[in-house]
């Protein structure tokens, strides 16, 4: 599908396919396209997934679709606010626990907890720091309900505690996969080393269709995990081949590879430049002062 012809009305609920009901909240902008996707999962019973932003009339739009039906659990695929921010009210709303990996420092590396305790790096951006689940979810972990069942996957990368959810042949990718455009990955919540292993981890597995938390249904799984790495590894090439030229700075870096994007988005490059550089200072072919900053000038090893 062409990312013009996805125009979904916020707030209207539609059918995907049986037992599977998407509702988007109207949040959009350059990060989240058209806005988040919510899914109830389900037929007499539902889980919801992704309950979206702290938005009134995206609770009132999920909660018109559910009807009288139970919402027996709430799952949260990471804890960025236009995700996860619509949990507790929706909690409320329903009684049904909020499920997930863990708060928001769960599943960061060592490396990027290391990071994040430094407090150079900056990053943050759109995190929801109070999110809580009601209980946490290994990663392989199936829960079930009334004619449901989700099978929870730990894919770190686009953020620490970033699960997807499987259900008959259907993976509920979040952000970690999306038809419209590549992930953020911004250190020290992203982890691009994390991301890459993510990738890889769900190209070995055949789920028919993706999903995602924003945008169309991905219905060529495959092949669009493989251009999310191909994209990766040729922007690691980019990075090292400006890197030969001698030593420069995120911010130097971004402008000499990202020649095409839109004044307003540099910054969000600048991050993904930065998860690519800590990927490769890890694989000893960056090297850059250490404690490490922004402002840091990386030269090839």
């Amino acid at each position: 599908m062409n990312t013009e012809d996805f125009n979904p009305v916020p707030g209207q609920p539609e059918i995907l396919e049986p037992g599977l009901v998407r509702v988007l909240a109207p949040n959009p902008s350059a990060m989240t396209f058209r806005g988040t996707n919510t899914y109830l999962v389900g037929h007499d019973a539902l889980a919801v997934i992704d309950p979206g932003p702290d938005d009134p009339a995206h609770l009132t739009a999920l909660l018109a679709a559910i009807g009288p039906r139970r919402v027996e659990a709430i799952a949260v695929t990471h804890s960025h606010v236009d995700h996860a921010m619509l949990a507790p009210k929706l909690a409320h709303a329903t009684g049904a626990p909020v499920l997930a990996f863990g708060d928001s420092r769960a599943g960061r590396s060592p490396v990027m907890d290391t990071l994040a305790k430094g407090g150079t790096l900056g990053g943050g951006e759109g995190v929801d720091a109070a999110f809580s689940p009601d209980r946490r979810l290994a990663d392989g972990e199936t829960i079930t309900g009334t004619g449901w069942s989700l099978t929870a996957l730990w894919t770190p990368g686009h953020f620490g505690n970033h699960m997807c959810f499987a259900s008959q042949g259907a993976l509920f990718t979040g952000d970690h996969v999306m038809g419209w455009a590549s992930s953020l990955v911004s250190p020290p919540d992203g982890d691009l080393s994390a991301f890459m292993a993510s990738c890889r981890r769900l190209l070995h597995r055949d789920d028919r269709i993706f999903y995602p938390g924003h945008g169309a249904p991905v219905t060529a799984p495959k092949k669009r995990l493989a251009a999310l790495i191909a994209h990766r590894k040729a922007r690691e090439g980019q990075i090292l081949a400006a890197l030969g030229g001698g030593a420069a700075t995120v911010a130097s870096l971004t402008a000499a590879i990202y020649t095409d994007v839109a004044p307003a988005l540099l910054p969000m490059a600048e991050r993904n430049v930065l998860a690519h550089l800590i990927d490769l200072i890890g694989k000893n072919r960056v090297m850059a002062p250490t404690p490490l900053t922004r402002e840091a000038r990386f030269c090839l090893a």
